[in-house]
């Protein structure tokens, strides 16, 4: 009996072994299988003038009230509002395959977006709007092929952000300043943005900064384009933070390899330069700051309906060679990290406190800027 035991454990070992082996190896293609859409690409109408008038096509804007899941607040945490508006493109929810854009109706898609919204865009509600418009977005799946229905799922997609935007601009005051936000396929989505919309134009001079976090841009290619230039000062105003967050040792790769398929936003593909990293512990001053820089980082429940500030979690560092954010050893923040020590869920958690304070400081800065000189007294 004992050794029939220890052949059955030795036999599980094996197999063991070989599961992982194959998910290393072939990790991608798994991954592809299990997310890419089968179906064909049905093409999406634009939707009807209006669309975004009321409340039905918002996750939060500022008369929808307590069901708003963006002005969720963990304890001890005050509600003195700042004057911006805020505009947050949600991240990918849509995980199933049968469609290549994901339905508005689809319960468990909206509620990983609410989620996502508690836990990310109530990182900016300390300023008096936030809307987070729902839209069409691509399938997850969209982003691990290079299939041209993937293209056009998230081409789709963007003309329902597009759409929501131009009710934003009508909705608030319009010498407002506004903050523009958005995480992984929600970045993606505000970098075009900035290019189509902002760059350029009057509406630049009322950014008072742009957070598309969770999405690798490129210096020599997208930001240009983008209108803005990065921050690299705690209290600057009209520029650009953005990072991605792995633990250490982390294997970057399948990221920066996903990024480089899609040409810059100038057309040219892209190339292995560093992308754009900016330190979120200290508005992108230094490359590098300690963990005792981080004033909270916001660890979810299990349930994810709740979390607490834990305060000097995680250090951040950019790292020179690739640009992603490297955060030290893995942090027990949650279920939820991605192959390679990819923190990429977590990437607003992990620096909520801060992010909080970067926007109000940015604010202030946009503000006082705006302000009449003062003509001294005679």
């Amino acid at each position: 009996m004992a050794r029939k035991f220890l052949y059955m454990i030795a036999v599980l070992a094996v197999l063991v072994i070989a599961a992982l082996f194959i998910l290393r190896i072939w990790s991608t293609e798994l991954t592809r299988f299990a997310f890419v859409p089968r179906a064909d690409y049905a093409k999406l109408d634009p939707l009807p003038s209006g669309a975004f008038a009321g409340n039905a096509m918002w996750f939060s804007r500022p008369d929808i009230g307590k069901d708003d899941p963006s002005q969720w607040l963990p304890a001890k945490i005050t509600k003195n509002q700042g004057p911006a508006a805020v505009f947050f493109i949600h991240p990918t929810s849509y995980l199933a395959r049968e469609a290549w854009n994901g339905p508005l109706d689809d319960p468990d898609t909206n509620r990983r977006a609410s989620y996502f919204l508690q836990g990310m865009a109530s990182a900016f509600n300390g300023q008096a709007q936030v809307w987070a418009p729902r839209y069409r977005q691509a399938a997850f799946g969209a982003f691990l092929t290079d299939q041209p229905e993937g293209q056009m799922a998230l081409d789709a997609a963007y003309l329902d952000v597009n759409q929501a935007f131009d009710a934003f601009l009508a909705g608030i005051p319009a010498d407002a300043p506004i903050v523009l936000a958005g995480h992984s396929q929600g970045a993606l989505h505000l970098i075009h943005l900035l290019k189509d919309r902002v760059a350029g134009t009057p509406l630049a001079a009322r950014v008072v900064a742009a957070y598309p976090v969770g999405w690798p841009i490129s210096v020599e290619h997208d930001l240009p384009a983008m209108g803005l230039k990065a921050c690299t000062a705690a209290d600057q105003a009209g520029c650009i933070m953005t990072w991605s967050s792995f633990a250490e040792p982390a294997e970057p790769d399948l990221v920066l390899e996903a990024y480089r398929t899609r040409p810059g936003l100038d057309g040219k593909p892209k190339d292995t330069r560093p992308v754009l990293c900016t330190n979120p512990l200290n508005g992108g001053a230094s490359a590098s700051a300690p963990a005792s820089a981080n004033l909270g980082t916001l660890k979810p429940s299990e349930d994810l309906k709740s979390g607490e500030l834990v305060v000097g979690a995680v250090p951040a560092r950019c790292d020179p060679a690739t640009g992603i954010l490297l955060i030290g050893d893995p942090p027990e923040i949650g279920a939820y990290v991605l192959p390679g020590n990819n923190y990429h869920i977590y990437d607003i958690p992990l620096f909520w406190s801060n992010l909080r304070a970067d926007v109000g400081r940015r604010v202030a800065t946009w503000q006082a800027a705006k302000k009449p000189a003062q003509t001294p007294n005679k």
